[in-house]
């Protein structure tokens, strides 16, 4: 399958498909998979309330907004590939963040429910018949095709993940 063009998706989103690396989507997924859990492994649970300025997120509530944005990629995913027209409203991650228990929640328990989740939206994809994959819907006032959502979830868990290793560690 050949990676979504600019059309697939809002500018907004560019700046994460375009570093998604060339390969099978649903492998390169799996392959994030393995490698973020590995990284995030490595952060003990004191160094996951790290902030590093005052009002920015903890590294718990990164992954937070991690696991947020892929259930809402999916769901978009899910909705789309099944020919759903309905227009889906965005949502705040502000809102979702401040109105989480991310940092009671210990790091350790937070990346089982990634690797939960991410295995869950890689059978999604999985379980897709190539038209689907082009389907397009509108998300936030944009329209998006369901290949491209696969590719946004990549890029915005490696956006995160170099923020984490680039302001916190």
């Amino acid at each position: 399958m050949n990676r979504p063009d600019k059309s697939e998706y809002a500018e907004y989103y560019h700046k994460y498909v375009q570093g998604v690396p060339e390969g099978n989507i649903t492998d390169i997924l799996e392959d994030q998979l393995n490698s973020t859990v590995e990284f995030l492994s490595g952060i003990s649970e004191d160094k996951s309330l790290f902030r590093y300025e005052q009002n920015k997120w903890s590294i718990r509530e990164v992954l937070g907004h991690i696991i947020d944005s892929e259930r809402v990629f999916a769901y978009r995913a899910f909705r789309f590939s099944r020919g759903d027209q309905k227009p889906l409203q965005g949502f705040d991650e502000s809102l979702y963040i401040n109105n989480s228990s991310y940092n009671t929640i210990s790091l350790q328990l937070l990346i089982e429910e990634f690797f939960h989740l991410r295995k869950s939206t890689i059978a999604l994809f999985r379980s897709m018949q190539n038209e689907m994959w082009l389907n397009k819907g509108n998300a936030s006032g944009y329209d998006v095709t369901v290949r491209g959502l696969a590719y946004i979830i990549v890029g915005h868990t490696e956006h995160h993940l170099r923020i984490i290793k680039e302001r916190y560690l």
